[in-house]
């Protein structure tokens, strides 16, 4: 009797899962103008900008948002704060980061790639916020940008490059500097565990308040795969691994950040 129990445990589970993700592919659409605040008769004319700071993170980290918006019509751009020359590899990474982003449905006209020598590829490095900035808002102001998608103040692995651009975006949602028609949004960082259990996960994050939430099924999971494939040069035994299990191939869920004037120290 308790095989049985198990089974349809099991089974609906997977059946619930199956159903959030129909219903999300159904109301993907309106859930995206309402993350814009625009009203159902409009268009929406989503110009995302995903801000990462190393080749290999749009694909690790934000696969299965940049898939979704590129299916909902929305012209996505890619900001990379570095080459990611921690090994001495930036020309192998910005062509490995090239054809990562084409999988995606990213063409190259909208990729910018940051080379500086203040911006190093080093987790013991400390950014500078004010260069971060100005770099965003450069880009912003390049393509009329209307929504910033990056990592929130954990930066999903800790990484601290990833943890000073959040820190960056919030001090230009502090200043007033972001049209307050653009949406800035922060990628959440799950704990150990949520990190991966894989699709697993999705109820739990269908039913934490989010203000995004993007899934991709199989066929997105492939193009993921597929896009982190291309960086050739980072692709060590724990990489295969995380393609594996990470929710983040699958997942993504977002909280705002809010604008309006904040004491926030610029370094």
């Amino acid at each position: 009797m308790s095989l049985y129990l198990v089974i349809f445990v099991v089974l609906s589970y997977l059946a619930w899962i199956i159903w959030i993700y129909c219903r999300h592919r159904r109301s993907s659409a309106v859930l995206l103008k309402h993350v814009m605040n625009t009203s159902s008769d409009r268009d929406t004319n989503v110009r995302a900008l995903v801000v990462t700071a190393h080749p290999d993170d749009e694909c690790m980290f934000f696969a299965p948002t940049i898939l979704r918006l590129a299916e909902t019509n929305a012209t996505v751009h890619l900001l990379c704060l570095s080459e990611g020359n921690y090994y001495n590899q930036g020309a192998q990474r910005r062509r490995e980061l090239l054809d990562s982003c084409a999988v995606l449905g990213i063409p190259a006209s909208r990729v910018t790639i940051i080379n500086h020598k203040n911006l190093p590829d080093d987790p013991t490095a400390e950014w500078s916020v004010s260069l971060i900035s100005s770099a965003v808002v450069k880009c912003m102001s390049a393509h009329s940008i209307n929504m910033v998608l990056t990592f929130d103040g954990r930066g999903v692995s800790g990484h601290a490059n990833h943890v000073a651009i959040n820190k960056a975006v919030r001090h230009l949602a502090s200043t007033g500097e972001v049209p307050k028609d653009c949406v800035l949004l922060s990628l959440v960082t799950v704990g150990l565990f949520r990190k991966y259990v894989s699709f697993l996960e999705l109820p739990l994050s269908w039913l934490l308040p989010s203000r995004l939430c993007c899934i991709v099924g199989s066929q997105g999971y492939k193009r993921a795969k597929a896009a982190m494939m291309c960086h050739r040069s980072q692709l060590l035994w724990f990489r295969y691994l995380y393609v594996a299990f990470s929710r983040y191939m699958f997942i993504n869920t977002f909280q705002g950040i809010p604008q309006g004037p904040k004491n926030l120290k610029i370094y």
